[in-house]
């Protein structure tokens, strides 16, 4: 039976009336034409979802990483993924459920739409890497978001540069062209990403920091759908401003993109936006229910990302002025895509003038955007130039290598 429980941390009609909302809610009806807020029930569903997780995976973790260790427990997810579930001597029936609910597709799936929301979001190369660390800031000032960082140290001090860019690793690897299809690296990292997740989720629960009964399990299906919305649809409006001109059927194509990566990631929301609307509606939950309580646990995390690429003064003269570049372009992102409110109050350095540079490059890029649009083959050289360059910049902060998904075996506190 589902739970109906809803965290004491999720502030929604506590706020729904006050006049800043309010406010937001009449400019939402007049700009949109559609009420902005969704139903109590939509609301209710996904209040509840802060105590939905994933029992398939889940039953595997318990079964092998946290009895026979995570080294035995990975040495059978990677067998199985490189030969099969026949490949790997003894499965536990957990394991091979696991697999067979990976292989199962669901009834909503159209590889033609995940293909064409893949390609949708590759056009956005680096930029899209940059947009979503920034909004994820925002989620930072939540505890259900914040507090399973903090306790692991994952995206906190030397670890952030690391872990964003293993980050950046399974956004490349699911969405280059078939990446999502079995037998794929794509595929792979999303299991990956999944099994470090649950391991996680079974480790906070037995901490006694963990409060339940405010923030919902670890890693909920509720951040996790704000998550997938955070790939698909914010970008596809927010890149509005650098010049990525989206339409409806690519934004509603990365939608349907992200939501298979989810569901191969054990994301299986109770309710998932079927459209544009019910996605602005998501942000509109978002934005009100924030308790905006992690006081310094938000705020090192937000100052560890902002200094993650912090050139080292010991590099090259000209490493150095790339490392600065990329730096500065960090900064200008999160000046662009936090709220005021949020820079603030975590206390991130200004962006100065590097604010203006993606701005600048805005009508370029539009350019092109209109330019693929009209000329035959245009599209195609984009999308190959994307890739490459989001490549590129990988390997080139990776020094080559490679992305590994290991979760944090101990707490930091």
């Amino acid at each position: 039976m589902e739970s109906t429980r809803i965290p004491s941390e999720f502030r929604y009609w506590d706020h729904l009336e006050r006049p800043r909302v309010r406010r937001v809610r009449a400019i939402a009806r007049a700009v949109l034409g559609f009420e902005i807020a969704p139903s109590d029930d939509v609301v209710r569903t996904l209040a509840a979802m802060y105590y939905d997780a994933d029992p398939a995976c889940e039953a595997f973790v318990d079964d092998v990483y946290l009895t026979a260790g995570s080294k035995v427990g990975r040495a059978m997810l990677e067998g199985a993924l490189a030969g099969g579930v026949d490949a790997v001597p003894d499965a536990p029936p957990s394991l091979r459920a696991l697999f067979a609910d990976l292989e199962r597709d669901p009834p909503w799936l159209d590889w033609d739409r995940i293909e064409r929301g893949a390609r949708a979001f590759r056009r956005f190369g680096t930029a899209v890497f940059r947009f979503a660390g920034a909004i994820t800031l925002e989620g930072y000032s939540e505890n259900s978001v914040a507090k399973p960082l903090a306790l692991t140290g994952a995206y906190t001090g030397a670890t952030t540069r690391r872990r964003f860019l293993e980050t950046a690793a399974f956004w490349i690897a699911v969405s280059e062209p078939g990446g999502l299809r079995p037998g794929a690296p794509g595929r792979g990292s999303a299991l990956r990403v999944r099994v470090m997740h649950v391991f996680v989720r079974r480790k906070l629960l037995a901490h006694p920091a963990w409060d339940l009964a405010a923030w919902g399990v670890p890693i909920s299906q509720a951040d996790a759908l704000l998550t997938l919305m955070g790939g698909s649809f914010a970008p596809g409006l927010g890149l509005y401003a650098l010049g990525y001109l989206s339409s409806r059927d690519e934004i509603e194509s990365m939608m349907h993109f992200w939501r298979y990566v989810g569901h191969l990631m054990g994301v299986r929301p109770r309710w998932y936006p079927a459209s544009l609307a019910d996605a602005a509606q998501l942000a509109f939950v978002t934005f009100v229910k924030g308790a905006r309580l992690s006081g310094d646990d938000g705020r090192e995390l937000c100052r560890s990302y902002a200094g993650a690429f912090a050139p080292d003064p010991d590099l090259p003269l000209r490493a150095r002025l790339g490392a600065e570049l990329e730096h500065r372009l960090h900064l200008a992102y999160t000046r662009l895509f936090m709220s005021p409110r949020s820079h603030r109050a975590h206390g991130l350095p200004a962006a100065g003038p590097w604010v203006l540079v993606p701005l600048a490059i805005a009508p370029l890029v539009a350019a092109t955007e209109l330019l693929r649009r009209v000329v035959p083959g245009v599209d195609a050289l984009i999308d190959r130039a994307a890739r490459w360059r989001r490549a590129r910049w990988f390997a080139h902060h990776m020094g080559g290598r490679t992305a590994e998904y290991r979760p944090a075996e101990q707490f930091t506190r």
